[in-house]
């Protein structure tokens, strides 16, 4: 093995603190400053050049975070101050914080006429309390609660939390132990559960569940998959403070806790007396369900140390802090039967009709089971108790079957197909449900009362029909009434009808049925991904509308002729067939014809010939002239396809004003790269040829 250089370990030690310094931008300030290709790059040359020479590796190294091998168990961890909890006040009306500054001002002998007690007040977190150890700054330890006596080392799986510095910002104690909560903010835990559910894997019940999860989970390359994020509420063990001694005030504390890099809710705030601390529970209240995270309630700290000591503690519980609670987010209740819900793209969606139950500060009797799948894992049944979970404004779901209180006579195990005949309850179209899929899907498409809201909004947007002016307000309007109930209906409507909607007005109206006319002069691409066709976006519109032509050739096609288009395989293969199949779309498209609406139609395959023929292009940053648009259509007229991400096969990137990763990506592969005249001077060989 070489000796290191200098070199080498001052590009460590730089790389170290530059990831760092990064890092706390982009996981603490919500404000990176370098793109994530940059971030990689310079992650990449720090991994090699620790793996060349090991002993620069150390414990505070960005590359730590996530790689260390999988534990057999979990080493016990004595902690030096207790991690104790805190009394909880039930009362969740404006009562229990006039009972606990009550209780505050007695054991500190107030009376009347004594000042209001200065409180800190912050958010309770519903997650999973942890004690991370730092020493001359550096993480080196992180812990759970355990028994508030001993917990567990969970060191590897919290290094793989962004949020989680593993170096201190600036002068900090020699020893500084810092208590706070893993959690999972709503969006992580929604995104989580719905690739769990796409790979038919276990669900989680809720992000309290799935953070404990993770956070004891034995391999930490699993534990660095689940979205995590950190919030201290206040210190452990301190040895060795700077100067300027130890902090006199709760809230002062969590002000050095932000200035040292580590994460601190900024939903807190100093209050005096019973006053200040009702005004808060209040007005968390009213915004609990827009926070990004779940919390179960509010805490009050009586700010000063000095009386925090004079408190003390009553058996395991301070007498300075108490959690105030919210109504709860999870309850039980009966399941009455299962319905289905056909949505706006035609997935069918069991839903729980519930014994009604106040969970989450509403009465809730709907709750979503999501899929068929998902209701057999859980094994829920009509008759059965459940756990209906009801958080932020996520749609409520049940998350699970209290088993102990099942009754003899439950129903059998779920079975979408046969509860429903095996046809939409809306339209009776059979349903299908694709190989690989977990959801089932009417097949009536453009027919189905339950799909023509979102059917109409599609045709008529910008990149396909584009109608001006059809937008959702007025489609409600317009299906609700019964006015427009398939999609030639669109080109019947008149001024008087229109005028007479609500907000509508005889110019909109006028504006409208304008709007409506221009764009029955179309393109064959523009109208095939109108159609909304699953599996068909807008470049696969534009492909088959080049490799057919005319759409009676897309529409007498069968499966193995559409096998033959670019990028099209088996599954939009048999979507697009099936679709053109269905009697009742072949007399939608046969009304549109009727009502007008046209294209250009030729022999097919008329841009393969032209000088991007079979190539992919890639358009990165702002070009001088062109939009993205005019510059996708020109590359299309000559037979290219235009791709969103840069890859080996790739044939051309264009570049403009702040192309960034892409770009740089491009040059590391050694593409050929244009600007916008390279691209004209290449296009022009079309013109030419």
């Amino acid at each position: 093995m070489k000796p290191v250089t200098l070199t080498e370990r001052g590009r460590v030690m730089a790389l170290r603190d530059l990831l760092l310094e990064h890092a706390d931008r982009y996981y603490a300030q919500d404000a990176p400053s370098i793109p994530d290709a940059e971030y990689d790059r310079l992650f990449a040359e720090l991994v090699a050049l620790e793996d060349a020479h090991p002993e620069l590796r150390s414990a505070d190294s960005p590359t730590q975070r996530v790689g260390a091998l999988p534990l057999a168990a979990f080493a016990p961890v004595r902690h030096r101050v207790p991690m104790l909890s805190i009394r909880t006040e039930t009362d969740t009306t404006e009562g229990g914080a006039s009972a606990f500054d009550a209780r505050v001002r007695k054991e500190l002998e107030l009376g009347d006429d004594d000042a209001p007690v200065a409180y800190a007040v912050e958010l309770k977190f519903d997650g999973l309390a942890i004690n991370l150890r730092y020493v001359d700054g550096v993480l080196v330890q992180a812990a759970t609660r355990g028994d508030g006596q001993t917990g567990e080392d969970v060191t590897q799986n919290l290094r793989t939390v962004g949020q989680v510095p593993l170096r201190l910002r600036g002068p900090a104690p020699a020893v500084l132990e810092v208590r706070g909560e893993v959690y999972m903010a709503r969006r992580d835990f929604e995104a989580l559960n719905e690739r769990q559910r796409t790979l038919g894997d276990k669900t989680f019940v809720n992000p309290r569940n799935a953070a404990a999860g993770a956070v004891r989970q034995l391999d930490p390359a699993i534990a660095a998959q689940r979205p995590l994020s950190f919030f201290a509420y206040g210190l452990g063990e301190v040895d060795g403070w700077i100067s300027g001694g130890a902090p006199v005030t709760h809230s002062a504390s969590l002000d050095l806790l932000a200035e040292w890099g580590v994460p601190v809710c900024t939903e807190r705030a100093s209050v005096d007396g019973a006053e200040g601390l009702i005004a808060f529970h209040q007005a968390i209240a009213a915004r609990r369900d827009a926070l990004p995270f779940d919390i179960d309630g509010v805490v009050y700290k009586v700010d000063r140390m000095d009386l925090q000591r004079r408190l003390g503690f009553v058996t395991r519980e301070p007498r300075w802090a108490v959690a105030h609670k919210y109504p709860a987010q999870e309850q039980m209740t009966l399941l009455r039967e299962i319905d289905v819900q056909v949505g706006r793209t035609g997935k069918l969606t069991p839903v729980a009709k519930l014994e009604p139950v106040f969970v989450g500060g509403t009465t809730v009797s709907n709750a979503t089971l999501h899929n068929e799948d998902e209701v057999r894992r859980k094994d829920v049944r009509v008759g059965d108790t459940v756990i209906v979970r009801r958080a932020g404004d996520v749609i409520p779901e049940v998350v699970g079957v209290v088993l102990e209180r099942r009754p003899n006579n439950v129903g059998p195990a779920y079975d979408l197909p046969a509860s429903l005949g095996g046809a939409c309850p809306v339209c009776a179209s059979p349903i299908v449900r694709e190989e690989g899929e977990v959801d089932w899907r009417c097949s009536g498409g453009l027919t189905c009362a339950a799909q023509r809201k979102q059917a109409v909004l599609h045709f008529a947007g910008r990149r396909a029909l584009d109608i001006e002016g059809l937008g959702e307000r007025i489609v409600e309007q317009l299906v609700d009434a019964d006015l427009v109930q398939t999609l030639p209906d669109i080109y019947g409507l008149t001024r008087e009808q229109l005028a007479a909607f609500d907000r509508m007005g005889e110019r909109s109206a006028d504006n409208l049925v304008e709007a409506i006319a221009a764009s029955r002069s179309t393109t064959l691409a523009r109208f095939i991904f109108g159609l909304g066709i699953r599996h068909v976006g807008e470049a696969t519109a534009k492909d088959l509308a080049a490799h057919f032509g005319y759409l009676q050739a897309l529409v007498d096609a069968q499966p193995e002729q559409f096998l033959a288009v670019r990028d099209v395989g088996p599954v939009v293969a048999k979507s697009v067939h099936d679709f053109f199949a269905h009697p009742r779309h072949r007399e939608v498209l046969a009304r549109l014809r009727e009502r007008g609406v046209s294209w250009p139609e030729s022999a097919g395959a008329v841009a393969a010939q032209g000088v991007l023929a079979g190539k992919t292009v890639v358009l990165t940053g702002g070009l001088p002239t062109l939009s993205r648009d005019a510059a996708t259509a020109l590359i299309e007229a000559a037979g290219g396809k235009v791709s969103g991400s840069v890859s080996k096969k790739i044939d051309y990137v264009v570049a403009g004003v702040d192309a960034g990763a892409k770009l740089e990506k491009a040059r590391a592969l050694g593409l050929a790269v244009l600007d916008e005249d390279g691209l004209r001077a290449l296009l022009a060989d079309t013109a030419t040829a």
